[in-house]
């Protein structure tokens, strides 16, 4: 559903403001934190190790993921305006960029083929938009990523 080149609605614009007011609640923000410090998998089995069903690291993971899903089921639908959410809630890629080393295989061991689907949808989208308008910007996160990885391990040593 691109939106480019059309004015958002104030309704949409609305939405928008009402779903980043929701990262500010303080659960989900320790949860966003847990995320992008600690979750690095390199596979489904690495990602049940670091948020094992029925842990407060579980519920985090859950927290994070079920929020960027529900945005991007949001942005979709129509409902949010696609240039303005990928112009300022970035956010929801560095979730998938994470996410996606284990989707495949987690769908199939829980049967849930549309498990992230809307979060993988809109990273696919933002994947297009980003680099038609920033060239080489997912390759530099990709690489902060690596690094990030990298600290985080010698880090854990």
């Amino acid at each position: 559903m691109s939106s480019t080149n059309i004015k958002p609605t104030y309704e949409q614009a609305q939405l928008h403001l009402q779903i980043y007011e929701q990262r500010r609640e303080a659960k989900l923000r320790q949860a966003r934190e847990w995320y992008f410090k600690n979750f690095f998998p390199a596979n489904f089995d690495e990602a049940m190790k670091l948020a094992p069903s029925m842990s407060e690291n579980g519920a985090f993971f859950n927290m994070v993921v079920s929020y960027w899903e529900q945005a991007c089921a949001f942005l979709n639908y129509g409902l949010l305006h696609e240039e303005l959410f990928f112009e300022t809630s970035g956010e929801f890629f560095g979730v998938w960029e994470r996410l996606k080393t284990g989707i495949q295989e987690g769908r199939e061991r829980f049967a849930n083929k549309q498990f992230a689907a809307n979060l993988e949808q809109a990273a696919q989208r933002y994947e297009k938009w980003i680099e038609s308008r920033s060239p080489g910007h997912l390759a530099a996160f990709r690489e902060f990523g690596k690094q990030m990885q990298v600290q985080r391990s010698k880090a854990a040593a």
